[in-house]
């Protein structure tokens, strides 16, 4: 099966020539890597199911329908329920996570690059990153304010991004 590459704009590093799927393949010290975590827990590793991680490894923030259609360059025969049931067993394994960054559809990323917050511009779409470093400070304020632990994976801060900020103040 091909590898699909991922743009240089991924927020983990990977060596040259691989795909963030690749390092998920090899799994953290001490971890699984996918396909064995499939078969730990019973689950056949098919390829339907890599062709769906390797959309969502491509597409980072993808909804089912792009990771859909994105699979189905590759098999067509794959269709828009198989994509969902194949998320929803992702992500219950913890391999792929889901956000909601507007009122429709979840979009879904690797969970090994959960730890972001998301950062969506309200006039033009565009979705940003930011580390969990850059927003330690609110997180540590509402957790020592208000004794509230924060899960980044699912945090999304709306707003308009530089390129509308500037259009709109000129």
């Amino acid at each position: 099966m091909d590898e699909l590459l991922v743009p240089q704009a991924n927020t983990v590093a990977h060596p040259p020539g691989r795909t963030r799927l690749e390092a998920m393949e090899q799994g953290p010290q001490g971890h699984r890597s996918w396909d064995e975590e499939l078969r730990s827990r019973g689950y056949r590793v098919t390829p339907q199911r890599q062709l769906v991680l390797e959309a969502v490894a491509r597409l980072n923030h993808a909804t089912p329908e792009e990771i859909a259609a994105c699979v189905q360059q590759t098999a067509k025969g794959v269709n828009i329920s198989t994509i969902y049931r194949t998320l929803e067993l992702l992500d219950s394994l913890g391999l792929v996570a889901h956000t909601h960054l507007n009122h429709g559809a979840p979009t879904y990323h690797l969970a090994t690059e959960a730890a972001h917050v998301h950062l969506v511009c309200q006039n033009c779409g565009k979705i940003d990153e930011a580390s969990q470093e850059e927003v330690a400070p609110l997180t540590k304020v509402l957790d020592d304010q208000h004794g509230f632990e924060t899960n980044v994976a699912h945090l999304t801060v709306f707003g308009l991004c530089n390129d509308c900020r500037s259009k709109h103040s000129a």
